[in-house]
């Protein structure tokens, strides 16, 4: 295994708008991420990524730029960016920051002069068609709902947009678009920020025949989307170009990827990008806006084939981010026992190997969100879908029982920091978005004071783990992949072995330890009933018990 800074580290994912406002404009920004950097670090955090914090409409909260050489005015200024930046070195700490690039906001100077004309010297810095017979260019659909193509007043064609139709693709067949493409990224790197969270990046390269979808492709086009023919061609060029002149990490957003692709971009001997993040994990269970039943075996399998890879490949870990629900209220139980299975995750993210990705409020065991009207949703996919959904006689009842357990939006509920009106996120009554009502019991405030809570459990697996490099780099092995309650797995070092034994249920279970050693020493659990020793090679479990043994 070849060692790198990125593998050894915990990164913390800071969604701005809903981190902290120290302004009091009810919207969260830079200097708010600057006042908590000490209790970054005193989770154990080494490295911070942050989104998108560039000058945008904010049509898709700031996933739509409009000068990637500007900061987002409600986030402050680049003097703010300059002052956190440097504040994250002081303390040893890494920033990286979201690369935005298969799309730019429908604002951007760049499409402003693309759709003006057709001879525009911009124009072919997005994807143009002509209506086909009077109809749409193709049959390819957006995200957010509706076709992927608008047609524009001033030439009459249609531009391409996988997402809003205030955020165009760029055609990244012009040279002229990757060069400043790269031209930005140098930008930002040699302010010194240390990598790139890559949007979407798998959907750079078109298929350019243009054909129309198969209706079985119309129900995942991100399958589709992400087999362009030319994906390694560019990230390779990005790589040689860009990314092999500096020492930062480059992490992939591989949505529709299969694990083979995976395997492509990520094998270091490649030279495409660093990490990847494939959604297999987070979405089990899931079918766009629905959300279905998943055994824990189903489970145990993702995770195995995402760590039994060879030693050029390096996964990422997460079961949280801004893009999916809280994790506690999607592989636990958030009602009787919250704080348990908050800490049953924590042991399972940071067990595993692979570097991981932890999301804002999840070291404090966040739950989802009651919704209880459509109209209290802010992101705009949920109201675009609900147009297909209403189209297909599903009810607006149904449709709001499953938001209630996949939207986005679940984890952009603002930051909860204290017991006080809108959880200690700002001073200002008038936010940009809702609070969990819970903040009276799940808050930053009453964790750190409790030595037995959440926060607490996180940084003490953060700190043992940043000690112990045969947890960091040791073989996977998964040691009861049927077991329908039970995981259990090992990591298997030079030096220690590591056991890991998660009850995944709210029943008692007497469980057979597959690997028993009279030496088995416990040394981390969510249960302060247990004993250090295990003298058996039985144990008995109770409800979402989680245990680290070495051996």
């Amino acid at each position: 295994m070849n060692p790198k800074w990125w593998k050894e580290q915990v990164v913390y994912q800071v969604y701005p708008r809903s981190f902290f406002d120290a302004d009091g404009d009810g919207i969260g920004d830079l200097k708010g991420i600057l006042l908590k950097l000490d209790y970054l670090k005193l989770l154990g955090i080494d490295t911070i990524w942050i989104s998108p914090h560039f000058d945008s409409p904010n049509d898709d909260n700031g996933y739509d730029i409009r000068d990637y050489k500007k900061v987002m005015k409600e986030f402050g200024t680049m003097k703010d960016f300059d002052s956190l930046l440097e504040a994250c070195h002081e303390k040893s700490m890494r920033l990286i920051i979201d690369l935005v690039v298969n799309h730019t906001s429908d604002e951007h100077a760049w499409f402003i002069e693309s759709r003006s004309s057709k001879d525009n010297a911009y124009r072919d810095f997005y994807i143009w068609k002509e209506e086909v017979n009077g109809n749409l260019p193709n049959n390819w659909t957006s995200f957010f709902g509706g076709s992927a193509w608008e047609k524009t007043t001033e030439t009459g064609a249609y531009y391409l947009h996988y997402f809003s139709k205030k955020q165009p693709d760029l055609n990244w067949e012009n040279d002229k678009v990757r060069e400043s493409v790269y031209d930005l990224m140098r930008y930002w790197l040699d302010k010194g920020v240390d990598g790139f969270r890559m949007d979407v990046i798998t959907f750079i390269s078109k298929d350019q025949g243009f054909l129309n979808l198969s209706n079985e492709e119309l129900k995942a086009p991100e399958k589709r989307y992400a087999k362009g023919p030319k994906l390694a061609t560019y990230l390779k060029e990005m790589n040689r170009k860009v990314l092999a002149e500096y020492d930062i990490v480059s992490v992939g957003e591989a949505f529709g990827i299969d694990k083979e692709t995976m395997m492509r971009v990520s094998d270091e001997r490649e030279q495409e990008l660093d990490l990847v993040f494939l959604f297999d994990i987070i979405r089990i269970g899931r079918d766009d806006w629905l959300q279905n039943d998943w055994a824990l075996p189903q489970l145990k399998k993702l995770f195995k084939n995402q760590s039994k890879t060879d030693r050029f490949h390096w996964p990422t870990v997460f079961l949280n981010n801004h893009d999916n629900p809280r994790s506690v209220s999607n592989f636990g139980n958030a009602k009787e026992y919250r704080e348990k299975s908050a800490k049953l995750l924590a042991l399972l993210t940071l067990s595993q190997r692979g570097t991981p990705f932890l999301y804002q409020g999840e070291e404090i065991g966040m739950t989802n969100f009651h919704f209880s009207s459509i109209d209290q949703f802010d992101d705009l996919q949920v109201k675009g879908t609900l147009l297909k959904v209403l189209k297909n006689n599903i009810s607006k009842e149904t449709y709001l029982t499953h938001l209630n357990y996949t939207s986005r939006d679940h984890s952009r509920t603002l930051m909860q920091w204290k017991n006080q009106p809108q959880g200690g996120f700002s001073e200002n009554k008038n936010t940009w978005f809702l609070v969990n009502p819970n903040f009276s019991d799940i808050n930053v405030e009453d964790n750190l004071k409790n030595s037995d809570s959440v926060f607490n459990f996180y940084k003490t697996l953060i700190s043992f783990r940043k000690k112990s490099k045969d947890l960091v780099y040791a073989d996977y092995e998964d040691l009861d992949p049927d077991h329908p309650q039970i995981f259990c797995y090992q990591r298997v070092g030079r030096k220690q072995t590591y056991l890991v034994i998660l009850n995944f249920s709210d029943t008692q279970v007497n469980y057979k330890i597959p690997v028993f050693n009279p030496k088995n020493h416990l040394i981390i659990s969510n249960n302060k009933n247990k004993i250090s020793c295990i003298k058996s090679n039985y144990i008995d479990l109770e409800p979402w018990d989680a245990l680290m043994i070495k051996f």
